[in-house]
């Protein structure tokens, strides 16, 4: 086996034989890999090749447009490419302000919120002694809110998406269709033939991409480099979603501290419990029931924002707009200093959330999102600071709980009621963005496996402003690598926001010992376990790599594979895309009769958001026809849900694969009566040629000149055509073809079996005690717990059969 960055797979030679039923005597030979019993080029082994090919380019174009041999006979996807690709969204202008108005209950809920503390935090830090300590706070609020969300989220971010599909995860799935970066080597030439894959060859800066590229793929640190990445902000937004609903509960309800005499504390806490414990109740339940409220709530509580803040703008101090202007962010840090710094870090709430409107952009439009932004969250946030500046110019000593407090006491409790709700909805928000994130992170292969119940699937999929860094330097990445922008507007993007985000990472790390330190402990936590996930599964997969069974013992064995074949269809789980596992050589040690069909299946997440149904299974035959195995490669896109029972797997599979078989008997027909035909045509012109004034050796020399021949001896394409076999039109009659899928039927009526592998991972003897540590105890923990394979892919208990096997890694 050859080893590149890691692990490629091996191929196995065989001579003599031919695999495919195809022609080939002792001399010919074919290379048996992952493309084993597949060959590009058709058996014209009868002409000579330096006297036909042109003749056969020629009478193929002319006869008939010749099926495309896909190296990995996906049949689907040959019958439906170009009919289902990513569709474009309505962009009606009326459609497109429904987008917008649903997005407020979606996207901004958590941005929504942040006026409930956000100035409660950056002066418990900054007491207010003059109006510039005011002014600066607010202008500072103000140009991050106009620097982060609106320049770089709406602006540039938006269009970094991967076919619609924003976030984290679409990013470095994005990157990875461009360049070779994923860690699990499974990727296969098929996957870019998937109508969504929509992978374009860039023009322009193309030699700089092309290192960056190949750059990315020869190093394997940076490969890791770039996965720790997005897996830091990954776990991030896990810590987030853990202490996010508890904050913007509370949040809410402290106002009832300063509406109610008496109320302590501890109330609010109990009461916040309370709608916390209800908040997840109704989980079950699946936001999808309760989501068209959600837009109407958050619409209201925007305009109730921006109305509250004209309001106190006018009767307070209108000179409050003097903070558009930036000298008194420079006055602001001047005046405080270092608590100045420390004020950043509740700054930086301002913009909670602000990632939602690229990873939620799958639901949307990226103009639904622009217009909600631009036309009711920023002006409507911009006046809600405002006001609440213009109250604490006259009355400074209420910034300990500034948003009540200016709320008019004619409609605190609809103001608190709604407060409510939308904490509710952000909180609910930041919950589905947990779930969606652990989800994906699993299909990334990077989480252990754990049972998701997707209530609603309108609500996967937001982000937490803790993967901001992250975002920046993978939207980079895109700019270099796909976009291929010049170089210095490259670099423009992360010096300009990059930088910013820094300075309130910074800020917010000061916060460690005032509690900051918790999500961190989440965030480490989780990251931890999705690396040591991802490193054991590399490991195992390079070790089945290392032990798949040669092609040439399974010959030896022979179409009874050394055991007795009995009816039946053998579904033998495994991850390898290529080669036949080790562990089916423990089967047929095992078990005194194995199944007269087999098919290897392997569950393949690819770097796309969703893979069509249509589109969903890949098919290769193993071996001789007379072994009857196959392999099935069923590809799922990291957004799509596995709901398929086991039942209409196995109904789809079958299916599937009698359209494979078909397909396969149509493409090797076509080519057989196509090479008699040309055999036939050439020996016609070649008595033809004898005529007195003809020389045929010359003809024979010129291939292009049959086409003039044809014309010449009255033969049309139509003719010619019509001459084909039926065989090459249907394959109904085709005895062998007749033969496998009876047997296919038969095999079907008694039944399907699952083969499980059992699989202990173990470290080698001589590896270091980290990685013993890491694989024996902390990635075999995982394996133990984690959910077993078998709940994950819906498999009956009673077909199920299980072989115990040991990797060492």
């Amino acid at each position: 086996m050859e080893e590149h960055d890691g692990i490629e797979e091996s191929s196995v030679r065989l001579t003599g034989s031919s695999v495919n039923g195809s022609g080939g005597g002792g001399s010919d030979s074919r290379w048996v890999d992952g493309s084993e019993v597949d060959s590009e080029s058709p058996p014209w082994s009868l002409l000579d090749e330096s006297e036909t090919r042109e003749e056969q380019g020629s009478l193929r174009r002319r006869l008939v447009k010749k099926a495309r041999r896909v190296d990995s006979f996906d049949v689907e996807a040959m019958e439906i490419a170009g009919d289902h690709g990513h569709h474009t969204k309505d962009i009606s202008m009326w459609y497109t302000i429904g987008l917008a108005f649903q997005t407020l209950g979606v996207v901004y809920g958590d941005m929504g919120t942040s006026p409930l503390y956000v100035f409660a935090d950056v002066f418990s830090k900054v007491p207010i002694k003059s109006d510039v300590d005011i002014l600066g706070a607010l202008s500072l609020v103000m140009y991050t809110i106009a620097l982060l969300p609106l320049a770089k989220y709406v602006f540039v971010v938006l269009k970094a998406n991967d076919n619609g599909e924003g976030g984290t995860f679409a990013l470095y799935s994005l990157i990875c269709r461009y360049a070779n970066v994923n860690m699990l080597p499974n990727r296969q030439t098929a996957d870019e033939q998937i109508s969504s894959f929509r992978l374009k060859l860039p023009t322009p800066e193309l030699e700089r991409a092309l290192k960056i590229k190949d750059s990315l793929e020869k190093r394997s640190s940076l490969k890791t480099l770039l996965l720790l990445l997005v897996l830091m902000g990954t776990s991030m937004i896990i810590g987030d979603g853990i202490l996010t609903p508890a904050i913007s509960v509370m949040s809410a309800v402290r106002g009832l501290e300063d509406e109610i005499e008496g109320i302590s504390t501890g109330a609010v806490v109990v009461i916040s419990i309370v709608i916390l414990v209800c908040l997840f109740s109704i989980q079950q339940f699946g936001t999808g029931k309760v989501g068209f409220l959600f837009a109407p709530v958050l619409a209201l509580w925007f305009f109730s924002l921006g109305s509250i803040g004209i309001y106190n703008i006018v009767k307070y101090d209108i000179t409050i707009v003097r903070a558009f202007n930036p000298v008194y962010i420079y006055l602001f840090f001047k005046k405080n200093s270092t608590d100045a710094w420390s004020a950043l870090g509740g700054c930086v709430l301002c913009i909670t959330g602000a990632e939602a409107m690229f990873a939620d952009l799958g639901h949307f439009s990226v103009r639904a999102i622009q217009i909600a932004f631009t036309c009711v969250v920023f002006p409507c946030l911009l006046l809600a600071y405002m006001g609440q500046a213009a109250y604490l110019m006259k009355l400074p000593e209420s910034a300990e709980s500034i948003f009540y407090a200016s709320v008019p006491d004619a409609i605190f409790w609809p103001v608190f009621v709604l407060a409510t709700l939308a904490a509710m909805i952000a909180s609910q928000a930041m919950i589905s963005a947990t779930f969606s994130c652990v989800k994906q992170s699993m299909a990334l292969g990077c989480f252990p496996r754990l049972k998701i119940v997707h209530t609603s699937r309108k609500r996967m999929g937001i982000a937490e402003v803790g993967v901001m860094i992250v975002s920046t330097s993978l939207v980079t990445l895109v700019m270099l690598l796909i976009w291929q922008k010049n170089l210095f507007l490259a670099l423009c993007f992360p010096l300009v926001f990059g930088s910013v985000e820094l300075i309130y990472l910074l800020a917010v790390l000061s916060k460690i010992k005032e509690g900051g330190w918790l999500p961190l402990v989440f965030a480490t936590c989780f990251l931890c376990v999705m690396y040591i996930w991802n490193y054991g599964s590399v490991l195992k997969y390079r070790s089945e790599v290392r032990e798949k069974i040669s092609m040439d013992f399974m010959l030896e064995l022979g179409s009874t594979l050394g055991t007795v074949r009995v009816p039946g269809i053998g579904l033998l789980y495994n991850e390898l895309v290529q080669g036949i596992p080790s562990i089916f050589g423990q089967f047929l040690l095992s078990l005194p009769a194995i199944h007269s069909t087999i098919v290897f299946v392997c569950i393949k997440y690819v770097p796309i958001p969703v893979v069509p149904q249509e589109e969903r299974f890949l098919f290769r035959r193993v071996c001789p026809k007379d072994y009857h195995m196959f392999r099935c490669v069923a590809r799922y896109g990291y957004k799509d849900v596995r709901k398929e029972d086991h039942q209409a797997f196995e109904q789809l599979l079958v299916e599937s694969l009698e359209k494979f078989l078909r397909r396969e008997a149509q493409d090797l027909a076509l080519e057989s009566n196509l090479n008699e035909l040309e055999f036939d045509s050439v020996s016609v012109r070649s008595r033809d040629s004898e005529a007195p004034g003809v020389d045929g050796n010359d003809e024979l020399r010129i291939p292009l000149m049959q086409d003039r021949r044809l014309e010449e001896t009255g033969m049309s394409t139509s003719e010619v055509s019509s001459a084909l076999p039926s065989s090459v039109m249907s394959q109904d009659d085709d005895p062998s073809l007749e033969y496998e899928l009876s047997a296919l039927r038969e095999a079907m009526d008694s039944g399907f079996t699952y083969m499980l592998a059992h699989g202990d991972v173990k470290a080698k003897k001589n590896s270091f005690f980290i990685k013993k540590l890491v694989i024996n105890y902390f990635y075999g923990f995982m394996r133990r717990n984690c959910r077993a394979g078998t709940a994950n892919m819906r498999t009956p208990h009673m077909n199920i059969i299980r072989v115990g096997m040991t990797y060492m890694v």
